[in-house]
């Protein structure tokens, strides 16, 4: 019975170490892209420092390294225990070879003490010679052929299994060696974490002490992006008029009699888009696509969604946003959620430029763009890239911002973009 629990419970640990999931070459890789993001975080601090720049995104910067710190962490104790899982297994298989071999070795000594016994080639030939008939004989030599043999076989299988266990010994040396590297890898982490959160206390220490400065940053950007939302705005009616411009200007080429000057104007005037038959199939095929549209950036997280926000560290300041904000990778490009045409490129400041793109009576804006690659009236396709994203010199982020309105009212995003 115990040997049978011994058995069963070798075999369910070994279907473990088998199915485990992630391998220990996958949280080896995981580590590595971890430790690369604490020292991109700790670039991008040492950069706000240097800088003096405002308390809070050092202090943001402090929480996202801190929760870098925690994951290497976590990936370190998955290593350390599917090591220790391994250690085991190898471990009870060492014991099974060492049970195997004394057997096999018990074994084989009792058959060399016999076969020393009858070693002389005239007891053979008597073992043979005193058989009754022929085939008493042929069994009988069968049988010594057969004894050798086994003999031989016995001796390859005792040298097989003292190789095998040589092989775990020093695997199972090799990975004690390892854990231990990995046990004290994660002590030095460990106090390195704490060193971080005693740094994030002195950081909101500072906040506290510079509130009023900081709660006037705040507000300050705020009046900032409502003025570029105005902005915003006039060049959407800029568009608007544009484009009724055109389709009245068409109509009246079209229908010179039955057009009539009130007519005109009336289009000309409205301060919605009035849709030509081409442009109401391209606004129809845009809002069928709710929820279905690909984001502006191939890879990002939304790091400010659409609408008031309670501010990250300030919870009683709320922030606006008229649209999402999406943080993606250093050099990534915006791309057109759905073919349109450029109806605007206007530089919002030296390094921050926006893209605006009519789909009918939709608008879509790419905001925080360092470079263009399109031009005012270029017809785009979904997916076509419109210019590289700018990365904050002072907090090292890559951040696009991303607008969807319906003539001059606002849409979230959310509602619109796939699995937002």
């Amino acid at each position: 019975m115990p040997r049978f629990f011994v058995t069963f419970l070798f075999f369910c640990l070994a279907t473990q170490a088998w199915c485990q999931v992630p391998t220990q070459e996958q949280l080896e890789e995981r580590k590595a892209k971890i430790q690369l993001e604490i020292q991109e975080k700790e670039q991008q601090l040492q950069s706000v420092k240097s800088k003096e720049k405002s308390v809070v995104t050092q202090l943001m910067l402090q929480k996202e390294k801190i929760g870098l710190k925690e994951k290497l962490i976590k990936t370190t104790e998955k290593q350390t225990k599917l090591l220790s899982n391994d250690i085991y297994v190898n471990q009870l298989k060492i014991n099974q070879l060492n049970r195997d071999l004394d057997i096999l070795r018990k074994d084989y000594a009792e058959m060399i003490l016999k076969s020393y016994k009858s070693r002389s080639e005239q007891s053979r030939a008597m073992f043979l010679l005193s058989s009754q008939n022929f085939l008493q004989a042929y069994k009988r030599a069968q049988y010594m052929k057969q004894y050798a043999s086994y003999r031989k076989m016995q001796g390859e299988e005792i040298k097989g299994k003292t190789t095998q266990l040589e092989d775990y010994n020093t695997k199972i040396g090799a990975q004690k060696t390892v854990k231990e590297k990995l046990i004290a890898e994660n002590e030095i982490e460990k106090q390195g974490l704490e060193k971080e959160k005693q740094e994030q206390e002195k950081i909101a220490t500072q906040i506290k002490k510079e509130k009023g400065k900081i709660v006037a940053e705040i507000k300050k950007k705020q009046q900032e992006t409502k003025k570029i939302d105005a902005q915003i705005q006039k060049l959407i009616r800029e568009s608007i008029a544009t484009a009724n411009k055109k389709t009245a200007a068409a109509k009246a080429k079209a229908n010179p009699k039955t057009t009539t000057a009130e007519d005109t104007k009336a289009v000309e005037t409205s301060s919605k888009i009035v849709l030509t038959p081409e442009g109401q199939l391209i606004a129809n095929n845009f809002r069928a696509n709710k929820g279905k549209l690909p984001w502006p950036v191939e890879k990002g997280v939304v790091s400010l969604p659409y609408g008031d926000q309670p501010h990250p560290v300030y919870k009683t300041l709320t922030v606006h946003n008229s649209g999402v904000e999406i943080t993606t990778e250093a050099g990534s490009s915006a791309r057109a959620v759905f073919g349109g045409e450029v109806t605007k490129i206007y530089k919002i400041s030296p390094l921050n430029i926006a893209v605006f793109i009519q789909h009918g009576d939709f608008f879509t804006v790419y905001q925080n763009l360092s470079s263009v690659n399109v031009s005012v009236g270029d017809k785009v396709s979904t997916k076509q890239s419109l210019g590289k994203i700018r990365t904050n010199g002072d907090t090292g982020k890559t951040v696009l911002k991303f607008l969807i309105l319906q003539n001059t009212n606002y849409n979230n995003p959310a509602s619109w973009l796939y699995n937002m």
